[in-house]
């Protein structure tokens, strides 16, 4: 895929071929989003850090199917809200240009409202 049009297409065409479109609703969607994110986040749950920068082709493999799937449902759930996602993170990241300043937040973990 070349960009997020074609993706969209095929998502839906995907879930439309198979007369889905009755259970993608925005709370079922959202749920799968969180259900998949999930499922990524637990394959690194008993790795340490360095191990978790270090995937075998194995693992590597498995955190892409689960990348995958959050975009895929991400996708999904955001045409089922009208809400264009490359729209929605360009607004996102203008907003934490505010809440976390450079001079303010390099270097530093801390949340906006810690400093």
């Amino acid at each position: 895929m070349k960009s997020l049009e074609e993706l969209k297409g095929a998502v839906l065409k995907f879930a439309k071929d198979r007369e889905w479109e009755p259970f993608h609703t925005p709370k079922n969607l959202s749920t799968a989003v969180a259900v998949e994110a999930a499922e990524l986040q637990e394959l690194f749950m008993w790795l340490t850090a360095e191990q978790s920068t270090q995937a075998s082709p194995e693992l590597r493999e498995k955190i892409e199917d689960e990348v995958g799937d959050v975009l895929i449902c991400l996708v999904n759930f955001a045409a089922s809200v009208g809400i264009d996602p490359l729209a929605a993170a360009a607004q996102k990241i203008k907003k934490n240009h505010e809440k976390y300043p450079v001079d303010k937040s390099r270097g530093s973990a801390k949340k906006y409202d810690e400093y």
